[in-house]
């Protein structure tokens, strides 16, 4: 190696140097923020003071998820029916119950479950982890007895991304998308408008573009006064999904619409439920 040489080779060196730091930052940076479970439950489902059933579940690849089932009336004319609930990026079940308790007086059954490093899951979240997550809840619903016409695949906000890709994966009789992004890239270059997020992240979640190959009806639930989400995310993925699809506006931010209107979301599912009961009966939508 000649003498002028030498000094060249250094500064290259020390450039892929930085720039393998930097990717690595961004790996990490990016895992971080899309992310965020709590491993502590904060309260137990018999805090809903109704039947309820414990569950844990097995991965394909491994990790053990925990559960909670909660049966419909015996009496309810929709106890053939079950919501498999998708949650969002933070927390775990638990901070679901509110949610699970306004979800179960539409009379259906519901299962609610943590992703892999959620709550007392086992394990360590991914994108490809949390698909292969609801596939093992789906496959419990299938070994209960559930028809696959039967259940219907609920995501709240990043959960969203996890049903809508259940829904490509596995018969479903609808999906159901709260409050979710069209995709990781289109909300995290809004977030972060001076990080290369597009061309450098590696989580998709890309709900839009698999909305376009389902047949199976869609209900998009969307708040205007969203400010993690906004709300041009919920119109864009009611324009990509097929007919028959409906489109239904919570009240409050992404994170309050229970404790704002409560009774608003009650009303957005049972509006779909009963579209689903009786689809010929009910008018084409306009665009939200």
């Amino acid at each position: 190696m000649t003498p002028r040489l030498r000094p060249v080779l250094g500064t290259l060196f020390r450039l892929v140097l930085l720039l393998a730091i930097f990717v690595v930052l961004l790996r990490w940076f990016e895992h971080r923020n899309v992310f965020q479970p709590t491993a502590t439950l904060w309260a137990g489902p018999d805090r809903l003071g109704q039947p309820f059933e414990e569950v844990w579940l097995e991965a394909s690849d491994g990790p053990r998820l925990h559960a909670w089932f909660f049966p419909a009336a015996t009496n309810s004319p929709r106890r053939d029916l079950v919501l498999l609930h998708c949650h969002g990026n933070g927390g775990n079940l638990s901070h679901r119950l509110e949610v699970f308790a306004a979800l179960l007086e539409t009379g259906v059954n519901l299962l609610g479950f943590d992703y892999r490093g959620y709550g007392r899951s086992s394990g360590r979240p991914s994108e490809a982890g949390t698909y292969v997550d609801a596939q093992a809840a789906y496959a419990w619903l299938r070994e209960r007895g559930f028809a696959a016409t039967n259940i219907l695949a609920m995501g709240e906000s990043l959960g969203g991304g996890v049903a809508s890709e259940l829904a490509v994966r596995e018969a479903l009789r609808a999906l159901i998308l709260q409050s979710t992004f069209t995709s990781i890239p289109d909300i995290g270059s809004e977030i972060f408008p001076w990080l290369p997020v597009r061309t450098l992240g590696t989580i998709r979640y890309d709900t839009r573009a698999k909305l376009s190959g389902l047949t199976i009806p869609v209900l998009v639930l969307h708040g205007r006064a969203d400010t993690v989400v906004p709300f041009p995310h919920g119109q864009r993925l009611w324009a990509a999904a097929n007919e028959p699809k409906r489109f239904h506006e919570l009240a409050g931010d992404h994170n309050d619409f229970i404790e704002v209107g409560r009774a608003e979301f009650i009303a957005g599912i049972e509006r779909f439920l009963r579209f689903l009961e009786e689809p010929a009966t009910w008018p084409a939508e306009t665009p939200p």
